[in-house]
């Protein structure tokens, strides 16, 4: 759900945050203090082009930002940020935000992280769905309408049976390509695999000889420098007259006068006993290092030739000897592959036969189930229309399927493609829903639809705009009704001029213009029951003792 809305310099508002409850909530107020800017300002977030002439006079840009709780939102979300590269959220929320200046430089953000506008915008058709004069609204989309009949009656499972042949075709088919080639094109392959394999195989790799051959490189090539230094500092202890060893038996026979004359000295002559034997295996360790090392120039030019052998075939097949030896045995598998290519032909034929065979038998049976929900969806769907006015109209759901596999039409849906289709006048054709001229029309139909299939919806926030255009008496009841109803499983919000619908919010937003310091600001007020009754008086057309009272019985009959 939509849980924060904050709009800065957009239009009438200056600094506007918005805490918004779960549930109906109703926008109300005066025409022209600026209702529909909750409208635009959704609208923006959800990729709709920026207009700089919204930007707030004397500002240099405007922002939109919204907090969404995404703890319940059925569309995997978390892989929709991983797959686009953006922040993740702990917290279960998604944060999306739009802004643009007067010099044309417009920036959005999902979690923090910049993204593009049709990353944006795809994210947030899974979220809120717009309903009135401007509309994103997916249920106009044909591939949605399929999801919502196939959720409608729970065919979800069959479905994913139909994907998931599909996929497997899809592998199958990308296998296959990879062998249907002309001979020029297969000897080319053949000879390409054959000299990876064999290049990487005389190798004899290991995953953990680079490193071991650096270290032994390093030292062979700087072997007389390592000589000259131990050879240096063997001599310093030991060789000619002034050494370190000299000069510490000097000092010990200086300490052991010293504790003659005074006994407790003696632990210093021990200390000095101690150190003498560790310069003594010092000694001997660097006389054996310098035994060790070698001049050997041919064990040099030998670790050289590996050197660069494992650095010409990390450039050509990994980034280090495991992936290359990796790469070397798919290689492997696919020279087997190349050399048995008829034999392979022959069985990747024989698999997608058999997958073609259980994609449509699965593509069938969908398509059969989803006729039968045809009239049962087109029928619910007219009852509600029937009580929001539309008594002489038609709604259907007019459905398409390819014949054969081969058909364009096939996608990894099935093999159908439906349209709702809607004639609000008796002797009228139906036309898409997309082709409806009325927004008035269109936001009952979408809310008729809404009714109908709230709880198989996915998108979680719904707004609705002008869904009481041409609308009175119990119809607007009606519509209000609907509206609590949907709101059970969504949370909606409806910017409405009729009190009836009005009265059936849980919280009511009032909006009103007022002068301050010269300019004209959109202030956006939550009213208390008391405020509500005197808002729903002003819109049943005064402020007398009988508008009052009847703002009083419909906030009753609500309750």
């Amino acid at each position: 759900m939509l849980t924060t809305l904050r709009i800065k310099n957009l239009a009438l508002v200056p600094d506007l945050t918005l805490e918004l409850p779960p549930g109906l909530t109703v926008i109300t107020g005066e025409t022209g203090a600026g209702k529909s800017v909750i409208l635009g300002a959704l609208q923006l977030l959800l990729g709709q082009r920026a207009d700089r002439t919204l930007i707030r006079a004397g500002t240099e840009g405007c922002s939109v930002e919204a907090v969404f709780e995404a703890g319940r939102l059925r569309m995997p979300w978390r892989e929709f940020l991983e797959e686009n590269g953006l922040e993740p959220s702990d917290a279960g929320q998604l944060i999306l935000k739009r802004s643009f200046t007067a010099t044309g430089v417009n920036r959005q953000f999902i979690n923090g992280s910049p993204t593009n506008l049709t990353t944006l915008a795809s994210l947030g058709a899974w979220l809120v769905d717009l309903h009135g004069p401007h509309d994103h609204q997916s249920l106009l989309q044909p591939a949605r309408q399929l999801e919502i009949l196939d959720a409608f009656g729970g065919l979800e499972a069959k479905r994913e049976m139909f994907v998931d042949w599909t996929r497997r075709r899809s592998r199958v088919t990308a296998e296959k390509g990879t062998l249907v080639v002309d001979e020029a094109t297969y000897a080319r392959q053949l000879d390409l695999v054959r000299f990876q394999v064999r290049e990487i195989v005389e190798a004899k790799l290991r995953a953990d000889e680079e490193a071991e051959i650096g270290s032994e490189h390093l030292r062979t090539s700087n072997a007389a420098r390592l000589l000259e230094l131990s050879q240096a500092a063997r001599n310093a202890l030991s060789e000619g007259e002034e050494t370190v060893l000299t000069a510490f038996g000097i000092v010990g026979r200086a300490l052991q006068d010293l504790a003659r004359i005074d006994p407790g000295a003696q632990a210093l002559v021990e200390k000095h006993e101690t150190a003498r034997e560790i310069l003594r295996e010092l000694q001997a360790e660097l006389s054996r290092y310098t035994d060790r090392v070698e001049l050997d120039p041919d064990r040099l030019e030998i670790l050289e030739q590996r050197l660069n052998l494992i650095h010409s075939l990390k450039r050509k097949y990994g980034a280090d000897l495991a992936e290359v030896i990796a790469f070397g045995e798919a290689a492997q598998a696919r020279l087997t592959t190349l050399e048995s290519r008829d034999a392979e032909l022959e069985r990747l034929n024989a698999e997608l036969a058999m997958i073609e065979g259980g994609l449509k038998k699965a593509g069938q049976e969908l398509s059969a189930a989803r006729k039968k929900l045809l009239p049962r969806l087109s029928t619910a769907v007219g009852r509600e229309l029937a009580a929001l006015g539309f008594r002489q109209s038609s709604f259907e759901v007019m459905m398409t399927s390819a014949q054969s596999l081969t058909d364009p039409a096939v996608s990894a849906s099935g093999f159908d493609r439906v349209e709702f289709q809607f004639a609000p006048n008796p002797g009228e054709p139906g036309r898409p829903l997309r082709s409806i001229a009325s927004s008035g029309e269109l936001a009952r139909v979408m809310l008729a639809l809404k009714t109908v299939l709230a709880k198989e919806d996915d998108v979680p926030v719904l707004v609705f705009d002008e869904v009481d255009a041409n609308v009175g008496g119990e119809t607007a009841t009606t519509v209000g009704e609907k509206m609590r109803q949907i709101a059970q499983d969504h949370q909606v919000l409806c910017i409405t001029h009729l009190a009836p619908v009005a009265a059936a919010g849980g919280n009511h937003l009032l909006v009103v213009k007022d002068l301050i310091d010269g300019r004209t600001e959109s202030r956006i007020i939550l009213l208390d029951r008391r405020g509500r009754v005197a808002e729903l008086a002003r819109m049943l057309g005064g402020g007398g003792d009988a508008a009052r009272r009847h703002a009083e019985a419909l906030l009753e009959r609500k309750s």
